[in-house]
């Protein structure tokens, strides 16, 4: 399997999502940032120390999303203080995603916070999403960024037929076909999903990006101690942001015993 992050993260990871608090300017911002920061740090020990192979730092409390160049610096600065509270407070590679379409956002925090990865949606072809028309694709402007700011060694994992979006633009395009442009545009991993957060991702989707394509696979929604081993049989990891939560609801905190539970799961034999 080519290498997709650091040599000490297994095939078969387990990737952990941590949702940062509503940042300052959004519509549910209450806290200063630096307790959001704090936070995050604490349930990204809880994850690391669970067993979790990697941890994605994400903004989904910012809801409703604004899209890319509508990103205010705020955002930006503030993901950058939290991001590197979970780099320092954790082992394991951390990996950052700000929405909506802060790409380039993501970018630059992960190259001054030291993380590893990015996950990008919209990375090929245009989108009709929840947040509106996502008319132009990520690829071509976000690597050549990547390579001006000298932070080539940050991976980006993307996300093809992208969740809480429309595909009826692009409904003649197979998950396939996606794969296969993602990956002859330049994408360090292919991430699947189910249609929302939470959703099951269809086994058989895994399974079609798997044999389309020789980039890692990962699978990006609806992860379950039950469905860790049929996925396992076609992706290289799998991130994890709601199943592990209290109650399995992505927005409440994480729960240690649901992430052991899970974790016990991913690593048991046969």
């Amino acid at each position: 399997m080519p290498p997709f992050l650091p040599e000490r993260v297994p095939a078969q990871a387990l990737i952990g999502m941590v949702h940062v608090g509503a940042l300052p300017g959004t519509p549910r911002a209450s806290e200063p940032v630096a307790t959001l920061a704090a936070r995050a740090a604490e349930e990204a020990k809880v994850l690391a120390d669970a067993g979790f192979d990697a941890i994605i730092v994400e903004n989904m409390h910012d809801a409703p999303y604004v899209h890319g160049p509508a990103l205010g610096p705020e955002i930006t600065s503030a993901m950058t203080r939290a991001v590197g509270a979970v780099v320092d407070a954790v082992s394991v590679p951390v990996g950052v995603q700000i929405l909506s379409g802060g790409n380039r956002h993501a970018l630059a925090v992960a190259l001054a916070t030291g993380a590893a990865f990015i996950r990008c949606e919209n990375f090929v072809f245009a989108h009709v999403a929840d947040e509106g028309l996502l008319a132009e694709a990520e690829a071509g402007p976000l690597l050549r960024y990547r390579r001006s700011i000298g932070a080539d060694a940050v991976r980006v994992f993307c996300d093809i037929k992208k969740k809480h979006a429309s595909h009826a633009i692009t409904a003649d395009l197979s998950l396939a076909d996606c794969a296969e442009a993602a990956e002859f545009f330049g994408a360090d991993g292919l991430i699947v999903t189910g249609t929302a957060t939470g959703k099951p991702t269809d086994e058989r989707d895994v399974q079609a990006v798997r044999q389309a394509s020789s980039l890692p696979v990962l699978v990006g929604s609806g992860v379950t101690p039950e469905a860790v081993g049929v996925l396992f049989q076609h992706a290289d990891a799998l991130i994890v942001g709601s199943w592990i939560k209290q109650d399995g609801v992505w927005s409440s905190p994480v729960c240690p015993g649901r992430a052991n539970e899970l974790v016990r799961a991913a690593r048991a034999p046969g």
